[in-house]
């Protein structure tokens, strides 16, 4: 008997869950759910640091930050594949990628550049599911997204399943525009904004970890705001 949706939505939930669980000891322990001393000022946020990393302001605008280049990437040509260190390598088309278990999320976006920007409502799809879909192998330990644009950048696999991590079509309840990186970019509200590649196209999955665009460029590896770790 064929699978419903209902079912095949379900079987996808729970592959993110058990993904999710196989690595849930060290997304608790990353810096930005349990640094006993981190910097910042303000409000705590709901992982207990302060909202307001150091070093940053707060901007009630969402400036534009590129490589000087924003591709023309229509929702009929868009595609994100997963593929690396997995044992079921995926591309989603745009049909896919809305069948997926959405989610709304509010977060804040902190920028290397020293902007702060709060209270983002975001719609969109956990990276963990996209990363259950391609069933990453026991040794994939990072991952490099790739952008239409030709921008790369790195992270932890721990990072990427934490459930604020998005691959984002929405922001405010509007579609993302292309100078955000619409029709579909990643945030990764626990680090700072680079690591979440607009006009995303492709996630690797890697067993050792290697540099991104701005990585390469003297950018830090790992990108911990509530330790000012801009720098490497």
């Amino acid at each position: 008997m064929a699978e419903s949706d209902a079912e095949k939505l379900q079987r996808i939930v729970e592959a993110r869950m058990k993904l999710r669980d196989r690595h849930l000891k060290r997304i608790e322990s990353s810096p930005a759910r349990s640094d006993p001393n981190p910097l910042g000022s303000g409000e705590r946020n709901r992982h207990g640091m302060p909202r307001l990393p150091p070093g940053q302001h707060l901007t009630k605008s969402w400036p534009v930050l590129d490589l000087g280049v924003k591709p023309e990437v229509s929702t009929s040509a868009w595609r994100l594949t997963v593929d690396g260190a997995v044992d079921a390598p995926v591309t989603l088309d745009w049909a896919a990628f809305q069948a997926l278990p959405q989610v709304k999320d509010d977060s804040d976006f902190h920028c290397v550049t020293t902007w702060s920007l709060m209270d983002s409502t975001w719609t969109g799809v956990p990276v963990s599911t996209v990363l259950a879909l391609a069933q990453p192998k026991a040794e994939a330990t990072h991952l490099m997204t790739y952008a239409a644009d030709g921008y790369t950048t790195n992270l932890p696999i721990e990072e990427a399943l934490k459930d604020d991590v998005l691959l984002v079509h929405a922001w405010n309840g509007q579609p993302l525009t292309k100078e955000h990186g619409g029709p579909v970019r990643m945030i990764t509200p626990q680090l700072y904004a680079w690591k979440g590649a607009k006009w995303i196209n492709r996630i690797e999955l890697l067993t050792k970890d290697r540099p991104g665009f701005w990585e390469v460029r003297g950018y830090s590896m790992t990108a911990h705001p509530w330790r000012d770790d801009r720098y490497s």
